[in-house]
């Protein structure tokens, strides 16, 4: 009861829930640009000569951009340099066959897995990286995801 009566009472305000700190899903939106840092993993992002990475996660990225109606400004990137971006705000969103046991879920944001693969009797829950603390842009890419991701 309480927590509908602070809901009502903040939605009077103006502020919405889930929010971005530094308001990258209202930046993003509607034209703007989704800032996308990829580390290649076969199978999940590959690079092909210096064009845009293709594969299953940069499909789901484009795919996420367009439903913002945003254009997609790729950085490649070793997992550790995309964790410092994503931590200075250079970046909105990492990807590259990450898991929900990667290393860096102290530093940033992991959505809720999207597709479970088998590898070698193991199965691999796969995120993608948001900054920390982007609630909006990640409960938006969550629910596409919901829709688009799937398993494999």
């Amino acid at each position: 009861m309480l927590a509908a009566g602070v809901a009502l009472l903040l939605s009077g305000c103006g502020l919405t829930i889930p929010t971005d700190p530094d308001g990258t899903l209202d930046r993003v939106r509607s034209g703007g640009t989704l800032r996308v840092g990829a580390s290649p993993r076969p199978g999940w992002v590959e690079m092909q000569g210096v064009h845009a990475p293709s594969g299953r996660e940069p499909q789901l990225v484009e795919g996420f951009a367009e439903h913002l109606d945003a254009e997609v400004e790729w950085t490649v990137a070793g997992e550790e340099h995309l964790v410092t971006m994503l931590e200075d705000g250079e970046l909105d969103l990492a990807v590259g066959g990450f898991t929900d046991a990667n290393a860096w879920m102290d530093k940033v944001g992991l959505t809720r897995s999207y597709a479970e693969v088998d590898v070698d009797g193991t199965t691999e829950a796969h995120v993608m990286m948001v900054p920390m603390g982007e609630n909006a842009l990640q409960s938006e890419l969550e629910r596409w995801l919901d829709d688009h991701g799937g398993a494999s």
